[in-house]
């Protein structure tokens, strides 16, 4: 390998691991060697050191092995005349490195400067982390780019941005130039949206900021893919096999970026580089090259996935702006608007149907009333938004599957905002958009080339028709409204005893090996995406893929919700871990978790009940734990008694552990949960004769401890009190 990287890393290592040091003594010195340190709403400590040595780090005083630790990494630097034909010493000061940039910013935490200030967000916190993580299990977020320093220009800037986003990278942003600049703020500069959203994440203005990109790719190993912390060799590999990330250097590179370069190198990571630096070709450690140089900005990005090895399909839409998931979370304010539909200021709907092959005329597009250069900036309109599909394996029960994915279709197009579904929409297109060219028939364009490129198998053709004339979107909402009732009434009468064939969902076991989610009628995957229409669905478009057809056969336990043939599949995908399950119970051999859960339910023993929160709720919880804690406990793919995570939906299920007594057991939630699915709640609690049921369920306003929560109970007499014991 050059001699000028082995000298130029391990010379940086030694610089940062002495900042480190000091500023460990600073902080001790102010604060005394008991002073708790912490990444914020994280149960992984300090991530990189966590998984890489298994160690812990609670307070200060803990830092100080870490330290020396990192010092006995440390290669001597070698001669400048001295050529190493190997990476390793290279690599320990990698490591030594990313041990020290983490303790600096968890010192940053503690003493100063804060690392979250203006456009800089710092460390993410696990529910960031797990809900960003399962798109890096079904593929819509293929890999993620750490770019160092700043480009040439603001406008090279925003061009490399715009094509990371269109090939659904996630964009981490950390280091400076030499006249202190970054990438970040001159996407800000520009008028670019930051942020977790849009998928350009700024996490610090220094290079030691993409500890943070590390450290998500090292939580990620721990909880989806099971890997125990201090299994460094494990962490290492699954980061090179499973999280395609590479860093990409687009300016000057200093001894310090060398440095860390190395440490990302150590995960399989490799470096692409604008500037002249010395290359490193041969495999070994990365999957291809790991340094490769001298790369032009209009190839940089390109050449980033083929060295990494990432694999992107793209799905070319003929529309005048940029496509991708990663504007899904782009926001445009009132007075960036230039038109908007629906959200309860106009009549607006969408409406997917199928038809007979002959009705539908494939890629026909029609605008029926007023188009967007038809009306005046900050105008209204009503929105009719009318689907006719057809296919010779196209069914009825497809329909609303496909037509929810109508909101992430016309949401991934740069400048236009959708939300809700059926009647509720609410939509906006930009300025920029319209100045760009953009129509109402791209709507279009955008439904009727997603529509086939993501479910091909079973759809053969794609009609598309978009109203905005006031009567004849009313005449049409009427219509969608009765086919709305239709499915929802179809669905409604299936149950779990109904359905002979319950669904897998094996998405999540690229991080999770040991983990099968079983969909049934009553009880969706406990991300909350799929429910059992979803999982049939999915099967009929790839019959080899994630959702497989599970035939219940001789039921076990109907109390419990065990069935002979539910064991067998569980055994043999679960790679002969998982025995037997019962869906309807938490206390004995409930379903595994993988991690992506939206809520984790959780047994209270003094209260005889059970406890729920979501992952949008960061505080404590009456059973001790937050719930970044919980889900290290309940995820990746444990059996563990007493917890399990469900999706929102699954809370309001008759089915929900109704082997201990069901919804009665629920004592405790975070009130913006409970406010969330209030109507749901409403409508069950009158079910099991319990209309004021709502009112019992205590919440972190009159209770954040066990003891709170019985106090509050026995106040509001909630019936789990005159239940059973649970244990």
């Amino acid at each position: 390998m050059s001699k000028i990287i082995a000298t130029s890393a391990i010379k940086g290592a030694h610089t940062i691991v002495g900042k480190a040091e000091a500023k460990l003594k600073e902080a001790i010195d102010a604060k005394g060697p008991n002073e708790t340190v912490e990444f914020p709403n994280t149960g992984y400590y300090l991530p990189v050191i966590y998984g890489i040595t298994g160690i812990k780090i609670e307070k200060l005083s803990d830092m100080e092995q870490i330290i020396k630790m990192a010092k006995d990494l440390l290669p001597e630097v070698p001669s400048e005349h001295l050529w190493l034909p190997y990476l390793g010493n290279t690599l320990d000061a990698g490591i030594a490195t990313l041990f020290a940039e983490e303790i600096i910013e968890a010192l940053n935490y503690v003493i100063g400067p804060s690392p979250v200030y203006d456009i800089w967000l710092g460390a993410a916190d696990d529910v960031i982390m797990r809900e960003r993580g399962i798109e890096f299990v079904d593929g819509s977020a293929p890999g993620f780019a750490a770019v160092v320093g700043a480009a040439p220009d603001n406008e090279t800037a925003v061009k490399l941005a715009r094509q990371m986003q269109e090939k659904s990278l996630y964009v981490f942003l950390a280091g400076q130039s030499p006249e202190g600049k970054t990438m970040a703020e001159q996407l800000a500069e520009e008028g670019v949206q930051l942020g977790w959203d849009t998928r350009l994440v700024p996490f610090s203005k220094d290079i030691y900021g993409h500890i943070y990109s590390l450290g998500f790719a090292t939580r990620a190993a721990m909880a989806f893919g099971g890997v125990t912390p201090g299994d460094y060799k494990r962490i290492l590999l699954y980061n090179k096999n499973r999280i395609f990330a590479f860093v990409m250097a687009i300016d000057e590179v200093d001894e310090e970026k060398y440095a860390t370069a190395a440490g990302a190198i150590s995960y399989g990571f490799p470096a692409i580089a604008h500037t002249s630096i010395p290359q490193i070709l041969p495999t070994g450690v990365c999957t291809y090259e790991h340094v490769v140089s001298n790369v032009s900005f209009d190839e940089i990005v390109q050449k980033s996935i083929e060295v990494r090895g990432l694999k992107i399909v793209i799905t070319e839409i003929p529309i005048p702006v940029a496509y991708g998931p990663a504007f899904e979370g782009e926001r445009i304010r009132k007075e960036d608007t230039y038109l908007e539909f629906g959200g309860q200021k106009t009549v607006a709907f969408e409406w997917l149907t199928m038809k007979e092959i002959k009705e539908v005329e494939d890629g026909k597009i029609e605008v029926i009333g007023k188009n967007i250069d038809d009306v005046e900036e900050h105008s209204r309109l009503p929105l009719g938004v009318v689907v006719s599909v057809a296919g010779r394996k196209m069914q009825e029960d497809f329909e609303s599957i496909l037509e929810r994915q109508l909101h992430h279709f016309i949401n991934g197009a740069e400048g236009v905002w959708h939300m809700g579904q059926r009647d509720i929409i609410w939509v906006r297109i930009s300025k920029a958009a319209k100045e760009k060219g953009f129509k109402l028939e791209h709507f279009g364009e955008i439904i009727h080339a997603k529509i086939l490129a993501d479910y091909g198998s079973i759809v053969d053709k794609v009609q598309v028709t978009i109203y905005t004339d006031e009567a004849k979107v009313k005449e049409l909402e009427e219509k969608a409204r009765a086919a709305y009732r239709v499915r929802d009434d179809r669905v409604a009468g299936m149950t779990d005893e109904s359905i002979d064939i319950y669904y897998s969902c094996t998405l999540c076991q690229s991080f999770a090996p040991n983990h099968v989610c079983v969909i049934t009628p009553q009880r969706l995957g406990l991300c909350g995406a799929y429910n059992w229409l979803d999982g049939k669905a999915a099967y009929e478009i790839n019959p080899t893929g994630a959702n497989q057809p599970i035939v219940k056969g001789e039921t076990l336990d109907s109390v419990k919700g065990q069935w002979k043939g539910i064991n067998e599949f569980l055994y043999a995908k679960s790679n002969q871990n998982i025995g037997k399950m019962n869906a309807y119970s938490i206390l004995e051999d409930p379903m595994t978790s993988c991690g992506c859960f939206e809520c984790i339910v959780a047994i209270l023993p003094l209260a005889n009940g059970v406890m729920v929160v979501d992952r949008e709720f960061a505080d404590m919880t009456p059973c001790g734990m937050k719930f970044s804690t919980l889900a290290g406990t309940v995820g990746g793919g444990a059996q563990v008694s007493g917890f399990i995570g469900v999706g929102k939906q699954y809370l309001v299920s008759e089915k929900f552990i109704s082997a201990e007594g069901g919804l009665k057991r629920l004592v405790w939630m975070p009130k913006a949960l409970k406010e969330q699915i209030r109507s749901y709640l409403q409508k069950r609690a009158e079910a099991i004769g319990e209309p004021d049921f709502i009112d019992k369920i205590a919440d972190e306003t009159v209770a954040t401890t066990e003891e709170e929560v019985l106090a509050f109970m026995e106040k509001a007499g909630h019936p789990a009190l005159a239940m059973e014991p649970m244990i």
